[in-house]
């Protein structure tokens, strides 16, 4: 049974992969910002185990997790979780860009520092659902997309860090997906949001496990999926 830690499982793609890998019998270890919501998952994922850490606060999740007990061995870190805040650079305060930063970036090097030992063990795999902002940035983009630029660095580096110790690095860049968060950009847009029109977020949980699921002698590196209609 492969043991997979799991950011953002509370709603979008981390649901759909989630409840795909539960169903499937895996063993889920779901990350939660605080103690009410961590209950909320476990109740959500029968079995599942969770953590509690603020990915809003990459500086304390070193103290949380010394007063809860890890996983001895990861077969794959999904880090899923992401948040969004529009704006143009002239008004963008320190604020927006930090919160952005923190959770889209210090925080999956945050995490995946502290679990590099078990995924070593079990020759796992790391996954970043990046963006498409990660690879080109608009206007009004600039905060989320500084974030998930830096993302993109972070696993290539990562790729070639870890290589000799068998650990798989794949970053996923999907296109707009029908979630809550695409439902807070449209808000921040002025735009009318109609899910029908984005990518399921099922549909990114498919690509996601190929790439966890596929044999070791391959290995995806960048994975981007784009609206098909």
């Amino acid at each position: 049974m492969a043991t997979h830690v799991i950011t953002g499982a509370g709603s979008g793609i981390g649901a759909a992969v989630a409840r795909r890998l539960h169903a499937r019998g895996d063993d889920l270890v779901l990350l939660a910002r605080d103690a009410g919501r961590a209950k909320e998952l476990a109740a959500d994922y029968p079995g599942a185990r969770t953590l509690v850490g603020d990915l809003a606060d990459p500086d304390r999740l070193s103290w949380a997790f010394s007063h809860q007990t890890l996983p001895d061995r990861i077969d794959s870190l999904l880090h899923i979780a992401g948040v969004v805040d529009l704006g143009p650079v002239g008004e963008l305060t320190p604020k927006t860009w930090r919160s952005q930063l923190n959770v889209n970036l210090i925080a999956p090097a945050e995490l995946t520092r502290h679990f590099l030992p078990q995924l070593r063990v079990a020759q796992g795999h790391v996954v970043f659902v990046n963006s498409g902002a990660g690879l080109n940035a608009h206007a009004d983009w600039s905060a989320y997309a500084a974030s998930k630029h830096g993302l993109k660095a972070l696993a290539d580096s990562l790729r070639h860090e870890e290589h000799a110790n068998g650990v798989r690095v794949t970053s996923v860049y999907p296109g707009r997906t029908a979630s809550p968060m695409q439902a807070k950009v449209h808000q921040q847009e002025g735009k009318e949001y109609d899910p029908d029109r984005w990518i399921s977020p099922e549909s990114v949980a498919t690509t996601i496990l190929m790439a966890i699921d596929l044999p070791r002698d391959a290995e995806v590196n960048d994975l981007t999926v784009r609206p098909g209609r």
